[in-house]
């Protein structure tokens, strides 16, 4: 599974991890990605996203349809 929020569009951030003796090797900072499933009124079905944390946190303030509407405009496949 792709590590990108359909929602926000978080996608992994880069940088290093530093050990005690400051050597620097490559890492990723991933968001924290879930699959959840909605049921959209307006769809009249359940559609399955992959969505952030936050994401989540912005379904639950502006709603889901409203969510729905946005990713619609921008071309996300539900």
């Amino acid at each position: 599974m792709a590590a990108v929020c359909q929602v926000t569009g978080a996608i992994p951030g880069f940088g290093h991890n530093i050990s005690h003796s400051h050597r620097r090797t490559k890492r990723r900072f991933d968001p924290n990605v879930q699959k959840k499933t909605y049921f959209v009124p307006s769809l009249r079905r359940n559609i399955t996203i992959n969505v952030s944390a936050k994401g989540i946190k912005v379904i639950d303030a502006r709603g889901i349809e409203s969510v729905v509407k946005d990713m619609q405009a921008r071309g996300v496949k539900l």
